[in-house]
Parts: C-alpha cells; structure tokens; sequence
C-alpha cells in the first residue's frame, strides 16, 4: 500500500480492512497509521492492550497504551521498556497517521483494552484479551458496534463453558474449612488473575491474612495503588508452618511444584485457570483442587460478543480459530483464521488446543 493515504477520496473508495490492519511477523500492522497493535518484537510504534507479557514487550520506540497497562511494563521491565510513552484513557481518540484509535475496556486485567481503528466509513475493533464475567478487580468489558471485529479464540471450544467464578471459590473456602490443618496454595499467574482470586475470596466471606509467594507481590501492591481493596495482605517468606496452617497462600503456576511449597504444612495444590476445566490437564500438573475461573471470555462468551459487535467479518486469532470460524460461517459472517503465533498465557507459554475433555 506504498504511496496511498487515506486522505486521497479514491483511496478511500477502494480501502479494504486488510489495507487498514494486516498480519504480519511483529503483529497486527496498521500502515496507514504507522504503529503495530501488541507486536512480538520490537518496533517503531506500538499500541498495547493490556500488560500481560505476551503482549506487552519491551524494545519499542514508542508505547501508547492505558496508565496503568504503561505502568505494568514499567514494573516488570524497569524505567526503560521503551523510547517514549503515551497514556490513552478509556473513550480517548488520538489521531495516528491517517486513522484515529479509541481505547475500550477489555475486562481481561487491570488496565486492559480493545482498540478501535478507524480510517473514513470503516471501523475495526482489535480485543486483544477480553473477558464478558464480571471482575471486581478491572473496568467492565464494553461492546464496541464495528464492522471487523478481532477476537481472540484462546477458550474457542463448545467444551470451554466456564461457569461462575464465585462457585469455584466457594469450593476453596469449603476445602479451608474441611481441612483447617492444612494450606492451600493456589496458583494463578500473577497479573490479574491473583488479584481477581483474592478480590473473590474477599467476596465470599474470607477476611483473614492472605499470603502471596514473592513474585506476586508488586503487581498486587500496585492493584491496592489504584483503589482495589484486597484486605490484609502478607508475604509467605519468613512466616512459619504454624503460622501458615489452614491459611491461603497465592504463587505463580509454576510455583506449585517447587521447593518454595516445603514451607506450608500438607498443602493443598488449586489452580485457577479455564484450562481446569479439562481433568486430564489438572491430573498432569499435579493438582488436587482445579479452580475453572478465567480471564478470558469463554465459548458462549465469544459466540455472543461476536453477535453483539454487529460486525459482519470476524478475524480469529491465538486459539482455536478453526472452531470459533466455522461458528461465524454458519451464521452467514464472514470470517477467517490471522494465524498469529507468539500469544498464549503467560505464566504458562503459548497456549495450545486440549481435545481430550469431558463433554460440556
């Protein structure tokens, strides 16, 4: 599309969304505005939906992206992730180039948004990771009416039907109860889905001291920065055996099998993942307490976002696209599969597609 620009009518007349937004090797291009959209290496302007790092790298010349998502890098990458930065606010429209974005609210973690691209009469809105349940830890997801609506797909299985959130901790607080002798650990990586589990936790009725494993700890503090009222927070490190009897304790997923668990007294593993909903996975990670709560928009999630955009194409992407595309066509949509690689979940790698799972 060298030479051409939006501000020429004739261009405009023939400009497809693929001239807008394309795939390619860094991510999702927007040439006629010059920036990329969660690239997977380094570029010359990058615009971010959410702090997660499969989709937030540092390298960048430039970083538009919320406050807090801006802030989330600077916590992981130090003060220098990128040559200059931006903060948008959610409904905020900033020119780039010869389009103009807008930020809306994702629900996926703190911070995290969809981006609408827009060039003369068409509108294309880039989710990124989304979630439609509610969390009391992020702004609500927002449906954005657009003509080419990029969705991801990485729950994109009739199986994957998540349930409510506040039914799996009720059956941690009902282990804590049972088993008063014992700790549970309960993995959950460590941006958005922790601070999620212990706003729940809080929810249901459990105001004692929850404990974090080290690495959780900054981004929660961060969380309690902005307003995000956690109750009583301590540090696992230092406290003794007896002290962590019938306590709750939060690690990253990879945690859950290391040495830092010799510290609890007979603990009980949970993990709190849409991947739970698959027994096989849980059995092969060792988990006794599988938690089916997720920060992405499960099976009936996506089918009714996609049918609440109004967008008549439907662009697939990290997941299970084929599945998801082939709900779209037999509605008369029009969709197709970006075959995008380098997004998954972060604490896990990218993500990939369980077949084995029992029936919904």
């Amino acid at each position: 599309m060298a030479g051409k620009n939006c501000n020429n009518p004739s261009y405009i007349s023939e400009m497809r969304p693929q001239d807008i937004l394309m795939p390619v090797a860094a991510g999702l291009c927007c040439k006629p505005g010059g920036f990329h959209i969660d690239p997977v290496r380094p570029v010359e302007r990058a615009v971010i939906t959410h702090g997660h790092s499969d989709h937030a790298r540092a390298g960048h010349g430039a970083v538009l992206a919320t406050q807090e998502t801006l802030d989330m890098m600077r916590l992981r990458y130090g003060d220098n992730f990128a040559g200059s930065t931006q903060a948008v606010r959610y409904g905020e429209e900033v020119g780039l180039g010869d389009v103009k974005i807008k930020f809306h609210p994702a629900g996926h973690v703190l911070g995290s948004a969809q981006i609408k691209v827009t060039c003369k009469d068409t509108c294309i809105v880039a989710s990124g990771d989304y979630k439609d349940a509610a969390d009391p830890t992020c702004a609500p997801f927002e449906v954005v009416p657009c003509d080419v609506f990029i969705t991801e797909a990485t729950f994109g299985l009739p199986v994957f039907r998540h349930g409510h959130a506040a039914d799996e901790v009720k059956k941690l607080l009902a282990s804590v109860a049972l088993f008063p002798e014992r700790a549970h650990l309960v993995g959950a990586y460590s941006l958005g889905k922790a601070q999620r589990v212990i706003a729940l936790i809080r929810q249901g009725g459990y105001d004692k001291p929850i404990y974090l494993h080290g690495a959780m700890e900054s981004i929660t503090d961060y969380y309690v920065s902005r307003g995000i009222d956690l109750g009583e927070l301590r540090p696992a490190i230092g406290a003794t055996k007896t002290e962590l009897a019938g306590t709750i304790a939060l690690c990253p997923p990879s945690s859950l099998q290391d040495r830092w668990t010799r510290r609890f007294p007979d603990p009980v593993s949970a993990f709190a993942s849409g991947w739970m909903r698959v027994r096989a996975r849980a059995r092969q990670r060792g988990v006794e307490l599988p938690l089916v709560i997720s920060d992405h928009a499960d099976w009936d999630g996506l089918c009714a976002t996609i049918a609440a955009t109004g967008a008549s194409q439907i662009w697939v992407t990290h997941g299970a696209e084929e599945a998801l595309v082939h709900w779209c066509t037999m509605r008369g949509l029009e969709a197709r599969p970006l075959g995008m690689v380098g997004y998954g979940d972060e604490d896990e790698g990218p993500a990939e597609i369980v077949v084995e799972a029992e029936a919904p």
